[in-house]
């Protein structure tokens, strides 16, 4: 793995030679196809697509990295089908760096969290209501779920066509080598914050097995030495699960690490600074399915330098857009005649003047998403993914110029107002 840490953080917010207090740190990620600065925000292209985005779209937000799904491009189109035409970089018309997920979250979203209203980052602070609970995971109940968990690995039911896949960490390397990303994860299970102790232990013991056997099979696959492999943190809530995994993952020949679900959103800062105090620093880490700006600043105070969400496309498609101010939803009747720019600071795409001067305004995104056209989606995603990606810029900047905190406290006092 070719990571250089440039500058780190310090308490002061200016830069340290080491210790408790500098965990932040920007750096340069170099991989086959291109360098990532980090700390960076990755945008998720599920399906090798950014929804409603075009790649060059992408690109022109300021994006550098792309995550795409490995269970929904296995199943459609296919890995093989990607990798007969040299994998999806030339699929997708992507020339930067790409990432793809394991497949491990799938074992959470479509097995324990599976037609019920439960997040992998959830507000309950206490466990008191046992219909929360999910404590049988073997049996044969007819209770809805297309995951179900096996020591070996996890039998998929397919959201498609109802066909039963079985997903091995072997299995899920090897689609991922066919996708033939810059970096891989291996394969894991992700709880719901729900489960018990008990069961924390029992997943997490599996889920240190499986990434012994996905360190194997990458390295039997990775004869060009191109892609690097990130084992995953797991443990819950738990302090001393947490330290368990980093220390079990950390001591495996992995490329860099990937902090996993499930959190309650109030100890997410420090879950992820139990983990990275005991990460070799000289390796990157990813905290997976993070995007709020608040949680983005916690990240890289604490030392992640990969983030990657849906929430800034899926809010877009929704009509809640970022602004410097918080969130508006942009249906909302008061903006039906506002002829202003989405947000005047932004330097996207959608609010920059053009056209004789003017930008897209917010009267007509508010047009837009009324009667329902397709390019409402676009603008939305184009501004919301601009906005993410380019704080974290930001805020890689503020720790190159040694005003991290001086940065952190302005913007959230206006975003969090």
């Amino acid at each position: 793995m070719e990571f250089k840490i440039e500058k780190k953080l310090s308490a002061k917010g200016g830069s340290a030679s080491g210790g408790k207090n500098s965990l932040g740190r920007a750096g340069v990620l170099i991989t086959a196809h291109g360098i990532i600065n980090t700390p960076a925000f990755v945008p998720v292209g599920t399906k090798a697509s950014v929804k409603a985005l075009t790649s060059e779209q992408v690109i022109d937000t300021g994006a550098e990295v792309i995550l795409a799904n490995t269970y929904h491009l296995y199943l459609q189109p296919g890995d093989e089908l990607i990798a007969s035409v040299g994998g999806i970089h030339k699929f997708m018309n992507w020339d930067g760096p790409m990432m793809t997920d394991s497949g491990g979250f799938q074992v959470f979203s479509l097995g324990a969290a599976y037609g019920k209203e439960i997040s992998k980052i959830t507000k309950i602070t206490e466990i008191t209501d046992p219909s929360l609970m999910i404590p049988e995971r073997f049996d044969d109940s007819n209770a809805p779920r297309l995951a179900k968990i096996g020591q070996d690995g996890v039998s998929f039911k397919s959201h498609l066509d109802g066909s039963i896949h079985y997903i091995t960490p072997e299995k899920s390397i090897q689609i991922q080598h066919n996708l033939g990303a810059d970096i891989i994860f291996a394969f894991d299970e992700c709880t719901s914050p729900t489960e018990d102790i008990k069961y924390q232990e029992e997943a997490l013991e599996r889920t240190h097995r499986w990434a012994e056997r996905s360190l194997i099979e990458h390295n039997k696959l990775n004869k060009e030495n191109k892609i690097y492999l990130f084992g995953i943190i797991q443990g819950g809530r738990d302090k001393n699960l947490r330290k368990k995994s980093a220390q079990a993952i950390s001591s495996m020949n992995f490329d860099g690490f990937g902090i996993g679900g499930s959190f309650a959103k109030k100890d997410m800062s420090t879950a992820v600074k139990w983990v990275n105090e005991i990460l070799p620093e000289n390796k990157p880490r990813h905290l997976l399915g993070i995007g709020e700006p608040e949680d983005l600043f916690m990240g890289i105070e604490n030392g992640v330098d990969l983030f990657d969400c849906v929430a800034p496309t899926r809010n877009a498609r929704n009509g809640t857009l970022f602004i410097k101010n918080g969130k508006i939803n942009i249906m909302n009747a008061k903006y039906k005649d506002d002829f202003n720019a989405v947000d005047q600071d932004c330097g996207c795409y959608v609010c920059s003047p053009r056209h004789g001067g003017a930008s897209y305004t917010r009267a007509y995104l508010s047009h837009l998403f009324h009667g329902k056209e397709m390019l409402a989606a676009t603008l939305a995603s184009i501004h919301n993914l601009y906005f993410i990606v380019n704080l974290v810029k930001k805020i890689r900047q503020s720790i190159l110029d040694d005003n991290f905190f001086e940065f952190k406290k302005e913007f959230l006092s206006k975003y969090l107002k």
